[in-house]
């Protein structure tokens, strides 16, 4: 795979199966923007039927994070699913035809790290081909969607401190909703992000908010600083006539504490013990609403068990045809009915409840982001210093 084209990975993934291990038919499918369907990477995208993430074999390897395996038809090779992930971002399934029903566990484990290897090379093709971005799509993404998409960092990733799920709907045709994360060895730092106005005009303005942030970020100034670097770049551009609505979150990934910055709309709750509650903060001026405007940061600070929701107004918001709106109660039951999910899952799960809450066509963006907190575990009082 080093050595490979960065379009050539699956070929070369194969022609090595093949030779080493016998596998007789080798398919890599790709889960597409919404989450719902696994594509076939082929040369031609598209020219495979697209197989549901809900009620496939390779969707329940997708699903379970773990190795499938379907007994073959009249005796048939079987088919071992594999889930191709990376820091837990789930990309997708490689499905690899064997001989026989039962794997040996080292063989099992040795096509399950060649999937997770597959799965990093493909994050680094992505950077000199489109092929797997082609064949994400089920649907043309508008170009506002294009924008967006293309900023995301991930969208799911897992430490030992924390794990982040995080979607957008509608996948393909999102607006102005974002979301970013970035993590060094004691913090990490969250944003999530909607930009007023529709269509490429709210891709335009997220992008400048988002970069701006990131710029102030890696510069290595405080979260306040940082919302008020951006809020200067966003004011500059459009002079109050646009802006963007930020929740900014720094988490001490030792302490569990939580420096935050609320500017706008998204919102946080919180489930622990089995409660779910809004969690408020102070409401300062999104960004680039008025010049020079000074922001400060809040404190709260999570413990282990906690999950964090993170919701845009376009899902709490959102009022049924009946008037309730989500966020006063369906969210919160939404978010204990998904309780034992993993956060990657949540996010997803939350959207397919909206949507059946809605009852219509949406109207507006909407994200989702979970995090779980896992805190960092003590080193042993009798372990050495590294």
């Amino acid at each position: 795979m080093r050595t490979a084209a960065p379009y050539a990975l699956l070929d070369a993934v194969r022609e090595n199966l093949t030779r080493l291990y016998g596998v007789r038919t080798v398919e890599l499918l790709l889960a597409d923007y919404s989450l719902t369907v696994l594509q076939q990477v082929t040369d031609l995208p598209h020219t495979a039927d697209p197989l549901p993430v809900h009620t496939s074999a390779p969707g329940r390897a997708f699903g379970s994070q773990q190795p499938f395996t379907e007994a073959g038809p009249d005796g048939s090779p079987a088919v071992v699913h594999l889930p191709v992930t990376v820091r837990g971002d789930r990309l997708g399934v490689l499905s690899l035809a064997v001989e026989g029903v039962e794997l040996a566990p080292d063989l099992q484990e040795e096509f399950s790290e060649i999937a997770e290897m597959l799965g990093h090379h493909i994050v680094v093709a992505e950077r000199d081909t489109d092929l797997y971005l082609q064949a994400r799509r089920k649907d043309r993404l508008t170009l506002a969607a294009e924008m967006q998409w293309q900023l995301l960092p991930a969208r799911a990733c897992t430490r030992e401190e924390y794990a982040i799920g995080a979607q957008l709907e509608p996948a393909y045709a999102i607006h102005g909703d974002n979301f970013d994360w970035s993590a060094t060895e004691d913090r990490l730092t969250l944003t999530i992000t909607n930009g007023m106005g529709e269509g490429i005009d709210a891709s335009l303005l997220t992008n400048l908010a988002i970069n701006a942030l990131r710029n102030a970020r890696r510069a290595g100034v405080d979260i306040a600083d940082q919302a008020a670097l951006a809020d200067q770049a966003v004011y500059g551009q459009y002079r109050g006539e646009a802006h963007v609505s930020v929740l900014l979150l720094e988490f001490h990934l030792d302490t569990g504490l939580v420096e935050i910055v609320d500017a706008g709309s998204p919102q946080l709750l919180q489930l622990r013990d089995g409660n779910v509650r809004h969690v408020p903060f102070e409401a300062q001026l999104p960004l680039g609403l008025a010049d020079d405007t000074p922001y400060r940061a809040q404190r709260i600070r999570v413990e282990r068990g906690d999950r964090l929701i993170f919701v845009s107004d376009g899902v709490h918001a959102v009022a049924s045809k009946a008037g309730e709106a989500y966020g006063a109660a369906a969210l919160a039951r939404a978010i204990l009915a998904t309780r034992l999910l993993p956060a990657a899952e949540v996010p997803r799960a939350v959207l397919t409840e909206l949507a059946d809450h809605r009852g219509d066509e949406p109207q507006d963006d909407a994200l989702v982001v979970c995090l779980d907190w896992n805190g960092r575990h003590p080193a042993p009082a009798d372990a050495s210093p590294a």
